[in-house]
This record gives structure tokens, C-alpha cells and sequence, in this order.
């Protein structure tokens, strides 16, 4: 077994014996959902306000499962091991992030179908929503996993990933949601614009899976 199956089969078991991130995701997005059922009054959504509430109900959901990336390396030397291992360090990365991409396409399939249940007269616009959301999967796993990694070498870890994350995925944000807004629209999914917030995404995703790469060694040092 390769260094990145094996770092990857590890993390995925240790979730499914002790379900501490999944669940978690799950109950904040679905708890959220019922918020704005009853704090907007309205069955339905479309168009931007359908995905004001979905892609930063994802996001905020995502942050509980990214607080806790590398708590066990934190908290059982996992680091340590990883520095006197044999391997390329940014097998670790490739792997969390990986580990953290599985996170997120879980949750959003059960998220996302109990937000149309809610809110959606049509869901004709998730099939290609659902592309959207992966290319936003592997970029906030990217910078997910970099910020992690930042803030688990400090004591206020907890606050300290938020307040990096969250304005360095403003770009992601604005492109899932762009392309939510016309997919989820009342009348249809509208392509026109479809190819443009891929190609961002896209962009995005590159950029920071290359910086993650380039830097993930040096952070480990640090």
C-alpha cells in the first residue's frame, strides 16, 4: 500500500469508528435549513437567495470538519511521525485533503437533497450543481488543509482557522454562488454563464493545490 492510500485509509477509519466530524457537518447544515425555513417564512427558494443559503451553509458546516483535520497528529505525535518517516511530506497533505473532499461530498449528499425537500420547487438545476460543488470541494479542501495545518501549531487553533479561511475562500464563495444563483433559478438552470464559474473554480482549485505542494513542507518544519 502506498504512504497516501495508507494516510488516507487511516484518517477514513478513524472517522468511521469515532464519527467525531461527519455527524457534526451534518447536524449544523441540517439545523441551519430549519433556521431559514422559519427565519425567512418562505417553502421556496430560487435564483441568489437559493444559493445565499446553501453554498454558506456548506461552508460554515465545512469549518467544523477542518477545525478538526489534525487533531489526532496533534494530539497523539502524528507530526513527529510524519517528519521521521521515509516519504515526501506532502503525501500528508495530499491525503488530508483528499480525506477532507470524501468530508464534504458526504455531507452534501445529505445536505443538499434535504435543502430541496425544503426549499426547491424544481431540482433539475442540482445535477449540474453538483459538479460546481465538487470543484469547490477540492479548493476549499486545499486551502482547508493548508490553514489547518497553520493553526494547529497554535494554542488559539480553534479561532485561529476562521480568521485565515474565511477570507482567502471569499473568491470561492462568490464563484459557487454565482453559478448557483442562475443552476437554481425558478424558470430552469440558465447555462449561460456555466463555463465562466467552472473555469474560476477551476482556476482557484489549481492555485492553491500548487501552493499547498509548494509550501505544506515547510509549514510541517515550522
Amino acid at each position: 500500500m502506498s504512504p497516501f492510500a495508507a494516510l488516507l485509509r487511516k484518517d477514513l477509519r478513524v472517522e468511521l469508528r469515532t464519527l467525531r466530524s461527519l455527524p457534526a457537518m451534518a447536524l449544523f447544515a441540517v439545523s441551519a435549513f430549519v433556521i431559514f425555513r422559519f427565519g425567512l417564512d418562505r417553502t421556496t427558494l430560487d435564483g441568489e437567495l437559493a444559493a445565499g443559503v446553501l453554498v454558506p451553509t456548506l461552508l460554515f458546516a465545512a469549518l467544523l470538519g477542518i477545525n478538526r483535520l489534525f487533531v489526532a497528529e496533534r494530539e497523539e505525535g502524528g507530526f513527529d511521525l510524519v517528519r521521521l518517516a521515509p516519504l515526501d511530506r506532502t503525501v500528508l497533505f495530499a491525503a488530508k485533503a483528499s480525506a477532507l473532499v470524501i468530508y464534504l461530498v458526504v455531507l452534501e449528499l445529505i445536505a443538499v437533497p434535504i435543502f430541496a425537500i425544503f426549499f426547491l420547487d424544481s431540482a433539475s438545476g442540482l445535477v449540474p450543481f453538483a459538479l460546481v460543488l465538487l470543484l469547490a470541494d477540492i479548493g476549499l479542501a486545499a486551502t482547508g488543509t493548508l490553514i489547518s495545518t497553520i493553526a494547529t501549531m497554535s494554542s488559539a487553533r480553534d479561532l485561529l482557522a476562521p480568521l485565515i479561511l474565511l477570507p482567502l475562500l471569499i473568491p470561492l464563495v462568490i464563484a459557487t454562488a454565482g453559478a448557483g444563483e442562475h443552476l437554481l433559478a425558478s424558470g430552469g438552470p440558465d447555462y449561460g454563464r456555466f463555463g465562466t464559474w467552472l473555469g474560476l473554480l477551476g482556476l482557484y482549485d489549481l492555485i492553491f493545490l500548487l501552493v499547498g505542494y509548494a509550501t505544506f513542507d515547510f509549514l510541517l518544519e515550522d
